[in-house]
């Protein structure tokens, strides 16, 4: 049971953290494409790209609210702890990417 929940909580971080990475770096090459500044677009979509991270990697949030329903309605609390173990989970692999990004534009996101 313990490999089940590290396999997904390693899964949900590398989801978030690569969708924040990837979808900020192609949105870099189309503002190079569309003689836009890069850097700045790329900053600005990693900001914008971690809420989205987060419920694609998830997997959509109403199986997630569900669960978390059921545990605090029904008492059933080792569910509803598994799935704030994987939201964590994603939301530090999301920050992990935009930290990543923002390091690699050294900030450069327009006033």
């Amino acid at each position: 049971m313990f490999n089940s929940i590290a396999a997904n909580c390693l899964l949900d971080f590398f989801v978030s953290m690569g969708l924040v990475i990837g979808g900020s770096l192609l949105g870099g090459v189309a503002a190079l494409l569309t003689h836009h500044n890069p850097s700045a677009t790329m900053d600005t979509l990693a900001g914008e790209l971690k809420v989205w991270a987060i419920v694609a990697a998830l997997g959509g949030t109403m199986d997630m609210l569900r669960v978390i329903d059921k545990g605090v309605f029904g008492f059933n609390l080792i569910p509803m702890a598994r799935q704030f173990l994987y939201l964590f989970a994603a939301f530090l692999g999301c920050q992990v990417g935009y930290i990543i990004i923002t390091w690699i534009t050294m900030g450069n996101e327009k006033p």
